[in-house]
């Protein structure tokens, strides 16, 4: 990777052309497969989170799934295996106990959230051997996705669009307003248990990409980002997708060029999306 070129037009050709021939490389392919897939995944499960206001459940559920990852590491089986065991118990207890109202939301997140780090930090320092390299956990590494995470993070964005198709209308309800949706007779706790294991899913496969410390904008910031222009549910899921599409690209190729880490690029031109989305929306609606 090099750093950004500057100069003549030649230049600016030359590099172009540069660009386009990173597609011929199969990491790079890889790459972008990854960044449709997660923007399908997390356009869709994060619309849902940021309707029911779980963003910050979301952030424990996340950084419990690193406990996950330090027990895989010291039992010896995929790292992201683990995670997902993890991110999903989390995730159920978290509902169970909010349901139950045992505690408050706020102190499950912060328990899970310090638990889930501390155990993964302290089995990872247990593994025998070196202790490995978590920046691409902590941080992502798109460009290391490989052909199995792609097939699993295919999987789950069918999994994810097949549910909300067949369910979008339920779902709507239990999003916006729980009570009316029990009138109508719709099953509130088997969509909620549904959905917050399809939450845990999301994140966690969405670690490759974004990282443990950044997953949770790659789910929140397009969800934002639309609902400037839209309060459409469907319209929202759909701009999210799209907007974290263009951002993982963009911030692709912001990451070749300046040789850093591909999960800082894509949230940091998310953000940069955002602060225009919201410029444009103050010069023309004035709001």
């Amino acid at each position: 990777m090099g750093q950004f070129p500057t100069g003549s037009s030649k230049n600016t050709f030359t590099n172009s052309m540069e660009l386009l021939q990173l597609f011929k490389y199969g990491f790079f392919q890889h790459a972008v497969l990854a960044a449709l897939l997660m923007s399908i995944s997390c356009g869709i499960i994060g619309t849902y989170i940021v309707s029911r206001r779980m963003v910050f459940i979301s952030g424990g559920i996340t950084h419990a799934s690193f406990g996950g990852v330090g027990i895989g590491y010291y039992l010896g089986f995929p790292p992201l295996a683990g995670a997902a065991i993890v991110a999903v118990l989390a995730a159920l207890t978290t509902e169970n106990l909010t349901r139950r109202k045992i505690l408050r939301n706020d102190s499950i997140i912060a328990i899970l959230w310090s638990l889930g780090m501390a155990i993964g930090i302290i089995f990872v320092y247990l593994s025998p051997g070196y202790a490995p390299n978590l920046m691409s956990y902590l941080f992502g590494s798109i460009i290391t996705v490989s052909t199995t995470d792609l097939w699993l993070m295919l999987a789950l964005a069918l999994a994810v669009t097949t549910v909300f198709v067949l369910l979008y209308r339920p779902i709507l309800y239990v999003a916006f307003d729980e009570q009316f949706a029990r009138i109508r007779g719709i099953p509130v706790m088997f969509i909620n248990y549904l959905l917050i294991i399809l939450v845990a899913l999301t994140i966690v496969l969405s670690i490759r990409t974004a990282g443990i410390i950044l997953v949770l904008s790659v789910l929140t910031i397009p969800q934002n980002i639309s609902n400037l222009f839209t309060n459409r549910f469907s319209h929202i899921i759909v701009g999210s997708v799209v907007l974290g599409f263009v951002a993982s690209l963009l911030g692709l190729v912001l990451s070749y060029y300046l040789d850093i880490p591909s999960g800082a690029c894509i949230i940091f031109t998310l953000v940069v999306l955002y602060l225009v989305a919201r410029l444009i929306k103050v010069l023309i609606f004035g709001r």
